[in-house]
């Protein structure tokens, strides 16, 4: 069942969905992850065939690309400088 191509695009799906639900850009990165296993399940080749042949190397892709996923996201829709405030005083404390 892990080594079904459309497991992985409703999954991307789902994931996508629970992004606009809770928008963090973390579930993103496991949802383009997700995607990226499909469609790679989906076209073939010699990548997917030796992915879909072990679960313990499809987990590992997948969180692999997941993690470049979130890390690229992060870098292009991140935390933009300046934005994060530091308060080094308490107005309670006068």
């Amino acid at each position: 069942m892990w080594a079904e191509w459309w497991v992985w695009i409703v999954a991307a799906l789902l994931l996508g969905i629970v992004e606009l639900l809770a928008p963090a850009f973390i579930v993103l990165g496991f949802a383009i992850g997700a995607l990226i296993i499909g469609l790679l399940l989906l076209v073939g080749g010699p990548v997917a065939a030796m992915i879909a042949g072990s679960l313990p190397l499809l987990l590992v892709m997948f969180a692999a690309l997941s993690l470049a996923a979130w890390i690229l996201l992060r870098r292009l829709v991140g935390v933009r400088h300046g934005q994060s405030r530091v308060i080094d005083r308490d107005i309670n404390s006068d």
